[in-house]
Order: structure tokens, then sequence, then C-alpha cells
């Protein structure tokens, strides 16, 4: 599996009201928004609010309760999309981001979460 490269190395930043890093979907077809069931993302040990959690690409962001009903946009496989924490942004320095996405493929048997945790810099 590529859970390895779910995390773009060097691509944590600040943003207005939180931080944000580029993230890769791990599936090999890609998959239509809407069978993304859930995004985690822990900081530090500390797992974020979903509701904190939006989810960018090609121009659109979106909140995961929103992705629920996106039927008309896909997140492809090794896209990077931007992964948008809005929980008051993080120091400048090292921090341990863990990234999970949890989603649904039609002939499964069960509902894959596939997880990456790498140590990203935020410059001050």
């Amino acid at each position: 599996m590529m859970d390895n490269k779910m995390i773009v190395e060097g691509s944590l930043q600040s943003v207005e009201g939180g931080f944000s890093f580029l993230g890769r979907l791990p599936y090999y077809r890609g998959l239509g928004l809407s069978m993304i069931e859930d995004i985690q993302v822990t900081v530090d040990g500390a797992v974020q609010p979903r509701e904190a959690v939006r989810f960018a690409v090609r121009g659109q962001t979106y909140t995961l309760d929103e992705m629920e009903t996106v039927y008309d946009n896909r997140w492809n496989f090794g896209e990077k999309a931007t992964i948008i924490v809005l929980n008051g942004g993080l120091t400048p320095g090292a921090h341990a981001i863990t990234f999970a996405v949890r989603y649904r493929v039609s002939y499964l048997p069960f509902v894959p979460t596939t997880k990456d945790t790498k140590e990203l810099a935020l410059a001050a």
C-alpha cells in the first residue's frame, strides 16, 4: 500500500485560524468525495475535532459533512489535496502529524482506514 506516502513531506503551513498540509489518497483507483467517510487529524497526540477539518481539492473546499453529498468531484490516486485544520494554529517547530482516512469501496466487505504519521516542521 501507499500509506507511508499519504502526508506530503514539507507541506505544513499556517493558515488563518489554523494550519494545513498536503495529503494523498492511497487507494489506487481514486474515489468520489461522497465515499470518504472520515478524515482524522492528530497533532502531537491530540485528535483534532471533526468539525475543524476541511478538505480542499482543485479549488473547492468542503467540510467533512459536506463531502458526504459531493457526487460530482473526486480525489484521484496520488492527487495532493489540502487538509486544513481550524484549531487556532500551531507553534513554530516540529509536530507529529497523523492523517487517517476512512473510505468506502463497493467490493470490500469492510470499511478500510489508512493512516500515515510524519514529523513536519512549521516555519517561524
